[in-house]
């Protein structure tokens, strides 16, 4: 198969390629219908464009629905279309919206100037001109690229043939312009396609190449090798994009350019060295295509390929560039005994060069995230070793370096911003501890590897959103990377995978490795500093040519007007620190960083490194014409996080107001909005000032990608909407066998009425289980399950934490403004639309959607009787079922008869493989859109990548995360920046410092302190022992480079900053601020460090830790602070692990806590607050402290309180560790370390409270103390509250006691609490005497008893006798319920309600039926299923014989057997077949692949072998070590001699002992035997049952009796079983010759009937219409298609005479009876069996004389003779409409009772009988139509032509007869009773009309 992404064959000249759309802009794209019917002449049948042609198909075309003239790709795909699946009644309505609605309307704006030989082609496209392309190719090569791929009017450029030289020079070298631009991957993979199969490279080139050797002219000829490098160059690019499909043309090309390079060379033409090279890395790599393709293994355009080089050769050579090493992973690493070279990096001294510094960040960075990933596989690939091929156990075993999800497999494709996504599902099970909204599993950015084979192959996605509702369910996206998305359509769609997860954030490692390989080692800027080390700081050399600074903006305001223009690099011109707003450390670092190249400011907490970082970025944006003069370009500032980025940002937002771009990254700033990339792309006006090629290509992209959005959404929303509930039954009929739905139909007798009712229950819910009445019966849920639900409920009122889940995605997602479509508005209402037709599709096809509020099915209101913890169970149960992946086999489906009679857990089973099937016949359709959508994206991004550069370009400050710097690395390096402002720089790797620098810049200021948070590796060996964790900004500290520490603080109180000096920093002093903050009230020390020795907890789900004993005192400490009248933002919990928030969350309820908030301490870097209550969490035997012990953190946790802090741990393992050991030191000298914390009440300060536990807060249970509180309120009462310090006035206080005030005369006090409003009416009930009933009932005082409804009983008795069940205060039931015996009109009794015995519809008998059918088996229908014995329900006894194929025959009770609708098992290793079972196999003409060392077969795979089977041992070793147990060329054994010895020595045949014994493992069921009984198995012939008969069938397995189909030892012997059956097939299916002429043989009969049959039978005549073209019909399909023709032509002439000779009343009765005829004909199941066809034609029987009586009922009634007969009229209709099967013996009882009637009332109104009538019109030998009557009714006849040409007199009543001019007088009219013509025979078209061959 050619390349999926191939989107055109042959194209002509007017196809617009990309669109599918003629250039006009018109060629609308209507419903898709089945069958491909594009261009005839395309090389692939895959994705095709084509488009209409000509104004009158396509207007044509428009009337028919709108679809383009050539229907081009996609007309097989429908909407929602067609089949058995479907919902009666169109159950899959048309979706999407997109059907029939124009694309577009005019030509696509852009640049219209064209050449002189352009020319218009009507409203088509303009070709391009050589002007146009000559102006083009002097533009940039990505403005080249988007447009040449994007313009129509090349593609008709590259269509011209003959062409002329010069054009055909200046087309090469504009294609090579373009190719030359790397940074539009997507533009140029969509341009080689273009050019891959235009007749420029086909013909136009050839011949041109092929003339230069001919050509005379020496100026020409000088030219040729300028020329051929272009060629070479397009012609490398081509097939390194598409190897598969172009390696032929280009072949060609290069055999014909080789020629003309030798003769121009012979004629003196000087080549240079590099077209020589050029043209021989070419021809190698053609050569190398061309061997593939000759051994078979070049099928496809999706591997790539790049230009072999000299260097490609020396393997270790290439080792030793880092360059050349994989991204990803590769297999080999994931072998046990993989290990990479790597080098520490260097921190005490000098790199020795540039190549060796980039070499060792980039191993060590890859091996950062590869590391955990082979560590982990390794462990995963062992330990399935260790436990054998069960690996059940290791679904509950944890793995230290990734996460393992079991039975995954792809759901759905999903359209998003950045490509095709998928939403993937795995076993959510083993998971159901994990806490998702916490956890660290499967964030955006993490990569996932997935493999189906142990590791042996596998792909590569990441993780693009996540939801953790869906992760609950097992449900998570992910997007594949480019090269595992191409190995994704030969993967089985409903393949399952191991998926694996590895805890490295990987989007940032690929981006910042990707940003190292491209690095040169010239290109790094700074090498002076960041490579060599050198301490000698330069100034930046901007500086060396102007230094003069003005600093009067950055100028306290007093200041301002006295400092001039100074000069910068002269120390003594500075103007003083006070006049700057500046202390001493801060002007240091202020001086530093303007003056020198690379300036390093460290700040410690709260010194104002921000404010000192906005004072140098004023000082250098006010300056701009120092820097920015030369070459225009903005100041990058980048930060860690959003949060420091969004602060920075708003701090440059106060002096500059515009030209600032953030770019990336999830903004929570309201200010910076405005600036913000996406919104400024997608502003109203920017569109306008892009260039026009921008413009065009973005339209005609996004066009096309709509296209393909919606064709996968379609699906996919089918797709979704399949795991969102339970399905309908309708929708899932086609996957379910035949036997399956006719018995899901039969209910079991066991579902009353009361239980069932076919209106108000789906079908599929009651036999899952999930029926009203059976779900309530089943026992209850686990009180597990239970206590879940409570929590649940419980979690919803507590305080929302900004999970740490949430906080590491909010930093990794980068919003870059990539959008697909125009505006964010209309993406917004494309959401809207795509959600409501999900919805609509949810309510179409499921009958049970978990997604609602509200789980219900669909019940009526009397049925539905579930409470709302029954329905949250049974929401639960089916979530669960649903996304499990075991489903049942096909093998163990075919065993299954009645699927009522399964367990529950086997038919969810039953019900998951239904689905599985429904799902992937959808995957099949969506596969073709897929790969086009995302080539669309792909060429989007680039279009997308310039308009951004555009915005950027433009900025003056341009503001990014680190994340976002390495995803934009590559816009960075165009856009330049020559001035980088680093902040948090010790918080980042080098490398991806590394990455954020371009060639450009001349100043870098790194801003941040490393002894706080330092960067954080995923490897801990490489952190400690590779120095992987030290920042660059740490590294030239610590190698001398100049720096400044800030040394003043402003934030903290002198407490808490004694504990990090001297103890962290060497020096810190204080601002005069600090010492000015109040005391905390309610306690009486503002730090203080609460000591305990309670053990902490692990964590199920990862390494974290919790400790419930500090949870509870610092949530009961934080609830005590509120007492003390703190706002809630005054307070931050900081815990050290994301375990602990977890637990202090469950402790908050909302109500208490909200607006407090709780972190872990590496999120709050940066952050500050009043008061921090700090939990350590670590407390354990063994004295671990974990990353405690590290200084950098701990700072943080310390830092950030400025008025109190709190800290709560164990300070004996704690104070194992220098540094806490230290500050414990300092706490003890000043009594802030204790047991107990001491409160005291602010009310009455001389009462305290030791608290060491959450407990001891009791004694202060209002924050004060437990004295009561005594204050007398405005309403009277005391409050009851003990002492509070909060609300002292009691303004906010609400009285709770009750209310004393009198509501009525009556003395009925209020029942109300005192702060509430009084009632205006009483509501106290008193006893009142109920005036219509006398009952006494408990009133309302305030109500009226004559208005109240009493309630009791009901005594009155129903009409039928029985109680009423109502009120008596309400109107008796309409409806009595009581059980009775009710005597049905089929004549059975069956209980059912007493409101049934008078209703006008009975209930459905359910008596069993238990007639004997035709094929001798008793029917298991009932008599309402049967119809009262009308049409039996069909028989359901299973055939099970055995079919030609190996199946068993799984039709009901047949007679001859069918062919197989199974899917085909047959296969080799080349392919499947791909058809039903039963049809013939196209056999497979690849040559045979049966070859080893010793010798190989000649034949086709499909013949049988040439060669003998090979004896010779195998000489592979498996993978345990051992020597393999099989033989040369066949498959290796997966069993070992040694390790499975029982397995492999069990005796079978007798010869597996054998020391030497060699085995064969059968690929189709995995058995092993000895070879040589085994060949001697294989080689005896099949015997039948008689002696003597051979057989035609497979050898199957001596063990399992599997059919051996798959197997190079034994091809011969299956190719000749194969063949035999194959002949056997084609007798069966009869000859296609034979069908075809049956075939055209019922259309013509169909085509006879069609006006009848199109009027009375319409939907069924569209359905034959389309069986009848059916591809591929067998004997049997046309055997029943016959059949239902000739019925459905009898019934149509039956509703003929209904309509024209029935009386109104007749006809509307004799409807009704066919209505009810039609459904049994119709029935999906009808295969016309003995039986079915016996009752068709008695019921048609019934019918048909039922027809004649109506019609001589009609008769009657014209002559008034109805009153006459109506006592035998009655008589007969009685007979014809009883219930019962129509018999023959009441057939002949009516045709002699409507004999009898005929004699009585001759029907034809001649006074004479029948028979006489019949012997008239013989006698006379009239042709119809001469036959008249005068105006009494007296018969006369009309000789010679039939027609009045002279009047006479009627011999009986001598009235006027005849007429003239073949006009009858007036009265006379056509005797139609004699002879049934309704016509004078006069006219020739009369007399067609008189003989109707439709009339009965």
């Amino acid at each position: 198969m050619e390349r999926l992404t191939s989107r055109s064959g042959r194209r002509g000249p007017l196809n617009d390629i990309d669109t599918g759309q003629h250039g006009s802009g018109y060629g609308q794209r209507g419903p898709r219908r089945g069958g491909l019917q594009g261009d005839g002449t395309s090389e692939q049948g895959v994705r095709r464009r084509a488009q209409s042609q000509g104004n009158s198909q396509r207007d044509s075309d428009r009337q028919r629905g709108g679809r383009g003239g050539h229907r081009g790709r996609g007309a097989d795909r429908q909407r929602f279309g067609g089949g058995r699946n479907e919902h009666p009644g169109g159950a899959e309505k048309q979706g999407g919206g997109a059907a029939g609605i124009g694309i577009r309307r005019g030509a696509p704006n852009g640049d219209r100037r064209e050449g002189g030989d352009e020319k218009k082609d009507g409203a088509g496209p303009r070709k391009m001109g050589y002007k146009t392309l000559e102006e083009l190719s002097q533009q940039e090569p990505s403005v080249v690229a988007i447009t040449l791929s994007s313009k129509p009017g090349f593609q008709l450029l590259l269509s011209e043939t003959p062409m002329r030289p010069d054009l055909i020079q200046l087309v090469c070298l504009a294609l090579c312009k373009a190719f030359s631009s790397r940074t539009d991957r997507g533009t140029l993979q969509h341009l080689a396609d273009i050019i891959k199969d235009s007749k420029f490279l086909g013909t136009t080139l050839l011949h041109y190449v092929g003339g230069m050797m001919s050509d005379s002219n020496p100026n020409r000829r000088a030219q040729y090798p300028h020329h051929l490098e272009n060629i070479l160059a397009i012609l490398s690019e081509v097939v390194s994009i598409f190897p598969a499909s172009s390696v032929s043309t280009v072949n060609m090309l290069v055999t014909m350019l080789q020629a003309s390079i030798n003769t121009l060379r012979a004629s003196g033409i000087d080549f240079p060295p590099k077209v020589e090279e050029k043209m021989e890395n070419l021809k190698g790599l053609i050569e190398h295509l061309q061997e593939r393709s000759r051994k078979g293994t070049l099928r496809t355009d999706k591997d790539s390929y790049s230009l072999l080089t000299n260097a490609d050769d020396n393997q270790g050579e290439a080792q030793d560039d880092f360059r050349n090493i994989p991204l990803y992973p590769t297999p080999e690493e994931f072998q046990q005994d993989h290990r990479p070279f790597l080098r520490p990096n260097i921190t005490s001294q000098r790199y020795t060069n540039t190549h060796l510094y980039l070499d060792t960040h980039f191993r060590l960075l890859r091996e950062d995230f590869v590391r955990p990933l082979r560590m982990g596989i390794q462990q995963l690939l062992q330990n399935q070793m260790d436990a054998g091929r069960n690996d059940n156990p290791a679904k509950m075993r944890r793995f230290d370096d990734i996460r393992v999800y079991y039975d995954t497999h792809l759901v759905v494709p999903k359209c998003t911003q950045t490509g095709l996504a998928y939403i993937v599902q795995f076993d959510a099970e083993p998971l159901k501890f994990v806490r998702w909204q916490n956890s660290k599993r499967l964030l955006f950015g993490s990569l996932v590897c997935l493999s189906y084979d142990n590791f042996e192959s596998f792909l590569f996605a990441t993780v693009s959103d996540r939801d953790p509702k869906d992760l609950e369910k097992g449900q998570v996206q992910i997007t594949f990377t480019e090269e595992s998305r191409l190995k994704l359509p030969r993967i089985q769609t409903d393949q399952l995978f191991l998926m694996v997860e590895t805890t490295a954030y990987f989007e940032a490692y690929r981006y910042v490795l990707e940003g190292l390989k491209e690095q040169t080692e010239e290109d790094l800027p700074f090498q002076r500093y960041i490579v060599e080390c050198s301490t000698d700081v330069q100034p930046p050399a901007y500086l060396r040519r102007n230094d003069v600074y003005d600093l009067s903006p950055v100028a306290n305001p007093e200041h301002k007007s006295s400092i001039k223009p100074f000069k910068s690099l002269d120390p003594e011109a500075w103007p003083d620190m006070e006049e700057l707003g500046l202390d001493v450390s801060q002007m240091k670092a202020f001086q530093l960083a303007l003056t020198k190249e690379l300036a390093i400011i460290q700040g410690p907490p709260g010194t104002g490194k921000t404010y000192v970082g906005l004072k140098i970025a004023q000082a250098l944006l006010t300056n701009q014409e120092l820097w920015n003069s030369i070459n225009p370009a903005p100041v990058l500032v980048v930060c860690y996080t959003n949060h420091a980025l969004d602060q920075f940002l708003e701090g440059i937002h106060k002096f500059l107001k515009d030209g600032i771009v953030r770019v990336g990254g999830r903004s929570n700033s309201e200010i910076l909005k405005q600036f913000n990339l996406r919104e400024l792309t997608h502003s109203q006006n920017f569109r306008r000032t892009l260039p026009p090629h921008l413009r065009t290509a973005y339209n005609q992209i996004y066009r096309q990608l709509c296209e393909e959005e919606r064709a996968i959404q379609s699906q996919g929303m089918r797709l979704e909407c399949s795991l969102k509930g339970v399905m309908r039954e309708t929708f899932l009929q086609r996957f379910i066998l035949d036997t399956h739905w006719d018995s899901l139909k039969c209910l079991p007798m066991e579902c009353s009425t009361e239980n069932w009712n076919r209106k108000n229950t789906s079908l599929i819910m009651e036999w899952l289980g999930l029926g009203s009445t059976n779900f309530q019966q089943r026992e209850p849920e686990t009180a597990n399950e239970n206590q879940e639900e409570e929590a649940m409920e419980e979690e919803d009122e507590l305080i929302e934490i900004a999970e740490e889940a949430e906080l590491i995605q909010a930093e990794r997602m980068i919003d870059d403004g990539w959008t697909i479509g125009p505006r964010a508005g209309r993406d917004d209402k494309k959401k809207e639309n795509l959600e409501d037709g999900v919805r609509e599709m949810e309510e179409l096809m499921l009958v049970m959607n978990l997604d609602n509020v509200d789980v219900r099915a669909e019940q009526s209101g009397e049925a539905w009787q579930m409470q709302r913890d029954q329905r949250k169970k049974m929401k639960h149960k089916i979530r669960k079922e649903i996304g499990k992946s075991s489903a049942m086999t096909e093998e163990e489906e075919s065993h299954v008869f009645d699927v009522w009679s399964l367990n529950l857990k086997d038919r969810w089973r039953l019900y998951r493989l239904w689905v599985t099937r429904y799902r992937i016949e959808l995957r099949t359709k969506a596969l073709e859109s897929e790969q086009a959508y995302q080539n669309a994206v792909d060429r989007l991004a680039d279009v997308k990548r310039q308009e951004n550069l555009h915005v950027l370009k433009k900025a003056t400050v341009i503001g990014m995360t680190t994340t976002g710097a390495a995803k934009f690395r590559k816009a960075l390096q165009e856009v330049r920046p020559c001035l980088v402002i680093v902040e948090e720089a010790a918080e980042v790797l080098e490398a991806h410092t590394i990455t954020t620098l371009s060639k450009a810049c001349q100043h870098l200021i790194l801003i941040g302190d490393h002894q706080q948070l330092r960067p954080s590796a995923t490897v801990y060996e490489l952190a400690k022992n590779f120095s992987l964790e030290m920042s660059m900004f740490e590294r030239l500290v610590n190698m001398g480079l100049p720096y400044v520490r800030l040394n003043y603080q402003h934030r903290m109180r002198p407490d808490i900053a004694c504990l990090l000096t001297p103890h962290i920093y060497s020096e810190l002093e204080n601002h005069p601020s600090v010492y000015e903050y109040e005391n905390i009230k309610g306690l009486n020390t503002n730090l203080f460090f609460l000591e305990h020795n309670h053990l902490e907890e692990e964590i199920k789900d990862g390494r974290s830790h919790q400790n419930s004993h500090e949870a509870k005192f610092v949530v009961a400490l934080c609830r005590y602070l509120l007492l003390q009248d703190y706002k809630p933002e005054q307070i931050t919990i900081l815990t050290t692990y994301t375990g602990q928030l977890h637990c202090l969350r469950k402790q908050m309820p909302a109500s208490d806590f909200s607006g407090v908030k709780v972190h872990v301490v590496d999120k709050y870097q940066g952050e500050e607050n009043d008061i921090i209550l700090l939990s350590l969490v670590r407390s354990n035997r063994q004295g671990k402290v974990g990353f405690l012990n590290i200084p950098n953190r701990v700072c943080v946790a310390l830092s950030r309180a400025k008025k109190g802090l709190y800290c709560i741990g164990n300070s004996e393992i704690l104070s194992r560790v220098e540094l806490w050991s230290n500050i414990f030191h300092t706490l003890r000298e000043k009594e802030q370390v204790g047991k107990a914390l001491t409160l005291c009440c602010q009310n009455h300060p001389n009462r305290q409270v030791k608290a060491s536990s959450a407990e001891d807060f009791k004694q202060a249970p209002e924050g004060g103390c437990t004295q009561p509180c005594q204050f007398r309120l405005d309403c009277g009462h005391v409050c009851p509250r003990v002492c509070h310090p909060y609300d002292p006035k009691h303004k906010e206080f609400n009285c709770t006691k009750k209310c004393e005030k009198i509501l009525c005369i009556h003395g009925h006090k209020c029942t109300r609490l005192c702060h509430q409003t009084c009632p205006t009416k009483c509501p106290v009930k008193v006893e009142k005497i109920i005036p219509q009933c006398h009952h006494t009932q408990m009133v309302p005082c305030h109500q009226e008893p004559d208005t109240f409804i009493c309630q009791d009983p009901c005594q009155k008795l129903l009409p039928c006798g029985h109680p009423c069940d109502s009120v008596c205060g309400k109107p008796c039931s309409t409806k009595c319920t009581v059980p009775v015996i009710l005597k049905l009109s089929c004549g059975h009794n069956q209980q059912g309600a007493c409101f049934q015995k008078t209703g006008t519809e009975q209930p459905e008998c359910r008596a069993s039926c238990k007639h004997e059918l035709k094929c001798g088996h008793g029917c298991r229908g009932t008599c309402s299923k049967c119809n009262q014995g009308r049409f039996h329900t069909p028989c359901a006894r299973r055939c099970e014989r055995l079919l030609i194929c190996s199946h068993k025959c799984m039709e009901p009770c047949t007679r001859d057997c069918p062919t197989c609708q199974r899917p085909c098992e047959n296969c080799c290793v080349h392919s499947n077949c791909m058809r039903e079972c039963g049809q013939p196999c196209a056999p497979c003409v690849e040559p045979c692949a049966w070859q080893c060392p010793h010798q190989r077969c000649s034949k086709l795979c499909h013949e049988p072998c040439d060669r003998p089977p090979c004896t010779q041992p195998c000489k592979e070793t498996l993978k345990c070590g051992h020597p393999c147990i099989g033989l040369c060329g066949d498959k290796c054994p997966s069993k070992c001699r040694i390790c499975h010895y029982e397995d492999v020595s069990e005796i079978f045949f007798g010869t597996e002992d054998d020391p030497e014994a060699r085995f064969i493992q059968l690929e189709d069921c995995g058995h092993i035997f000895e070879s040589t009984a085994m060949d001697q198995w294989m080689s005896d012939i099949n015997q039948g049952p008689e002696e003597g008969q051979v057989a035609i069938k497979l050898k199957e397995c001596p063990r399992c009796k599997t059919p051996i189909r798959k197997n190079l030892r034994y091809g011969s012997l299956i190719n000749r079983s194969l063949a035999e059956i194959e002949m056997v097939k084609r007798k069966i299916n009869g000859r296609q010759s034979d069908i075809e002429e049956k075939r055209a043989s019922l259309k013509n009969h169909w085509l006879e009937n069609h006006t009848i049959a199109d009027m009375y039978v319409q939907e069924e005549y569209r359905d034959i219409q389309e069986k009848l073209e059916k591809n591929y019909l067998t004997s049997s399909d046309l055997w029943v298609l016959e059949n239902k023709i000739d019925f459905l032509i009898r019934v149509a002439k039956l509703l003929k005479v209904e309509r024209e000779k029935m009386l109104f009343t007749d006809g509307y009765r004799f409807r009704q009876r066919v209505k009810q005829f039609m459904p049994w004909l119709n029935n999906t199941n009808q295969k016309f069996t003995d039986q079915q066809v016996f009752d068709l034609q008695r019921e048609l029987q019934r019918l048909t004389l039922l027809a004649e009586l109506n019609g001589r009922c009609h008769v009657a009634d014209t002559k008034g003779q109805m009153s006459k007969m109506q006592s035998e009229v009655q008589e007969i209709r009685h007979a014809l409409e009883m219930d019962g099967q129509f018999t023959e013996q009441d057939q002949l009882n009516v045709k002699e009772a409507m004999k009898s009637l005929d004699k009585k009332f001759p029907v034809t109104g001649l006074g004479i009988s029948e028979e006489e009538r019949k012997m008239i019109v013989s006698a006379m030998k009239m042709p119809p139509g001469h036959w008249h009557k005068c105006p009494n009714g007296h018969v006369y006849v009309i000789t010679e032509c039939g027609g009045a040409n002279q009047r006479s007199n009627c011999p009986d009543c001598k009235a006027s007869i005849g007429g003239e001019n073949h006009r009858l007088d007036s009265g006379n009219q056509v005797a139609t009773e004699m002879d049934g013509s309704r016509y004078s025979a006069w006219s020739e078209a009369n007399n067609l009309r008189n003989f109707d061959p439709l009339d009965i």
